[in-house]
């Protein structure tokens, strides 16, 4: 299907660009199964996460998603239709409780004949699992490019197509669904992914709970902030909070680095077992409404003191966030003059600091210390 001959020169049929769906105008917020529980997940922990994202206020914080990664698939049946395995049996009925507790459902999938976990891909069948996912009511779909690298030379045009190939299955399916790219950030897909249809990518290999893999990749996305916007996000991957790989600040500055970027907010917890700490750092609403301005404006680095980055990001009230990010080993003393801002910041302006949630006058410069791998997070109002 769509290969040239030549055993080493295959390529895939080049496929006209998608045009946008209109959806993800804000950056997407829910929570993925694949950090906590990779090929463990089951039926029966999708229904806890999602009676856990409303009990746990999340749904009513913005947290929307509940997606499942790899290894849900079955076999195909006798005509060729997707099935889920034993683990998730009625992916409809699934579907209809996630729906009723007012969230919506992802799935996952590959261009390849198999996924990464080597379980049934989409190759050949993007027409049908499309349809097939429209009936059973999924809202997201992750697709991920490596289980394709056994088919065919790993080439920017051949990802292109097959994404493409994808998105046009999308479209037409009937079902409003969110478009999610896989593949580690290869040939500056944000250059070429708003062309597949997708409405976000991954810029990055995967995340790990670490704070080298994180901040690594989440500083990264200062760079490509030209490429995203309204209903095309760069994406960093998910979030690693309450995993238990880094310590509370840590966590902190994961939630505010992805919020000012901003990026998808996708948690990767069991949500069932939160402790306090995580949960106000997933439920800190200043923070999120940061992620979600409906500007959809990417942060700015303004400098670099020591090992402090100080990024600021332009809201659509006129208001504007600093973020002042620690990458050393030790605390560290900041200063900086609010009138680097622009006009109406020094002197006059009020200052929320959005995880102490306390207000005061600005003043005419922030002077404070901000701890190991920590953050302070600031909104200044004219």
């Amino acid at each position: 299907m769509g290969v040239a001959a030549g055993s080493d020169t295959r390529h895939v049929a080049a496929e006209p660009a998608v045009p946008s769906n209109g959806l993800a105008q804000l950056p997407p917020m829910g929570w993925n199964s694949w950090n906590h529980f990779a090929g463990r997940i089951t039926a029966a922990d999708v229904r806890g996460m999602a009676d856990a994202m409303v009990a746990t206020g999340m749904r009513d914080a913005g947290y929307t998603y509940v997606n499942i990664d790899d290894t849900w698939e079955g076999e195909r049946d006798a005509a060729g239709h997707i099935r889920p395995n034993a683990k998730f049996g009625d992916m409809a009925a699934l579907a209809a409780y996630v729906h009723a507790r007012g969230l919506k459902l992802g799935l996952y999938s590959s261009p390849g004949a198999k996924t990464c976990a080597k379980f049934e891909g989409s190759f050949g069948h993007e027409d049908d699992d499309a349809r097939t996912y429209a009936a059973w009511g999924v809202d997201f779909l992750k697709y991920d490019y490596c289980g394709a690298t056994l088919l065919y030379p790993v080439t920017r045009e051949n990802q292109e197509a097959l994404f493409r190939r994808m998105g046009h299955a999308l479209r037409n399916a009937g079902r409003p669904m969110v478009y999610s790219l896989s593949q580690s950030g290869e040939f500056d897909i944000w250059r070429w992914g708003p062309g597949t249809g997708a409405n976000l990518w991954r810029t990055t290999p995967d995340i790990s709970d670490t704070w080298a893999s994180m901040s690594q990749r989440g500083f990264r996305q200062l760079e490509l902030a030209a490429w995203s916007g309204p209903g095309h996000w760069n994406d960093p991957d998910m979030l690693e909070i309450g995993n238990g790989g880094m310590d509370t600040d840590e966590y902190r500055t994961q939630m505010s680095l992805w919020s000012m970027l901003p990026a998808p907010l996708l948690a990767g917890n069991d949500l069932r077992t939160m402790d306090a700490a995580t949960r106000s750092i997933l439920l800190n609403r200043e923070v999120i409404a940061v992620d979600q301005d409906p500007a959809g404006r990417p942060a700015r680095r303004l400098q670099k003191q020591g090992d402090v980055e100080v990024l600021a990001r332009d809201m659509a009230d006129g208001s504007v966030v600093v973020g002042f990010f620690n990458r050393g080993d030790a605390s560290a003393s900041v200063s900086f003059a609010w009138h680097r801002l622009g006009s109406g910041f020094a002197g006059t302006a009020t200052v929320r600091d959005l995880w102490a949630h306390q207000s005061s006058p600005a003043g005419d410069a922030f002077h404070g210390d901000v701890p190991r791998h920590g953050v302070v997070l600031l909104r200044l109002s004219r």
